[in-house]
């Protein structure tokens, strides 16, 4: 019990001391310059590859803004054409509708004219009808005129040689002729009827044209 215990033994590490060449001394400043240039590379490579890659950064947003540019003129000239095309567009349109407006017009005139020259023509007519009229009467009647027409137009009849049916025949023929005459003289009254209507028209359209 009354015995010591040994003493642990401490590990000490087997450092080899920086050998030295003979006859030289260790220069910490030249170390310490080498380092500092060796930093130096490294940080002025780190620059220029820095500057390089904002270089192509650069060029890629410059390539980029020409296109854009690009694209933008291209959308304007495109816009420009579509615009000059509308236009000529709407002045063909334009001139389309005046033209149309002019020949309507050029038809208008040319009706009109024509109703004003038949109306003239019509009332020439007519008071060349009356005045023929006129000097008809001193000549001779109405009734006059009417007893000629009729002498003109009856015939005898010569019957006393036809047997029945022979006076048969001539008297639907007679029958026929009389149903002629009358559809003749209903389409020439209907003839005069139409023919005044239109004179009246045309003196209004007349007198309504003269007051404008």
């Amino acid at each position: 019990a009354g015995e010591s215990k040994p003493k642990p033994k401490v590990f000490m590490p087997n450092l080899v001391p920086p050998k030295i060449p003979d006859g030289e001394r260790l220069d910490f400043d030249d170390i310490h310059r080498k380092r500092m240039e060796k930093d130096l590379n490294e940080l002025q490579a780190l620059i220029e590859a820095h500057f390089e890659s904002r270089k192509k950064e650069e060029e890629e947003l410059m390539s980029l803004k020409d296109r854009i540019e690009q694209r933008r003129a291209e959308r304007a000239e495109q816009q420009r054409i579509r615009s000059e095309r509308e236009k000529e567009r709407q002045a063909r349109m334009a001139e389309e509708r005046a033209r149309k407006e002019e020949e309507e017009a050029r038809k208008k005139a040319e009706e009109e004219a024509r109703k004003k020259k038949a109306l003239s023509n019509m009332l020439h007519f007519g008071g060349y009808m009356q005045k023929s009229e006129k000097k008809g009467g001193k000549k001779q009647t109405e009734r006059e005129k009417k007893k000629k027409i009729l002498s003109e137009r009856r015939k005898p009849l010569n019957i006393d040689h036809l047997n029945e049916d022979k006076l048969r025949d001539k008297a639907r023929e007679l029958w026929q002729t009389i149903r002629d005459l009358e559809a003749e003289k209903f389409d020439l009254q209907e003839k005069f009827k139409r023919q005044k209507y239109e004179i009246n028209v045309l003196r209004n359209r007349v007198s309504d044209h003269q007051k404008v």
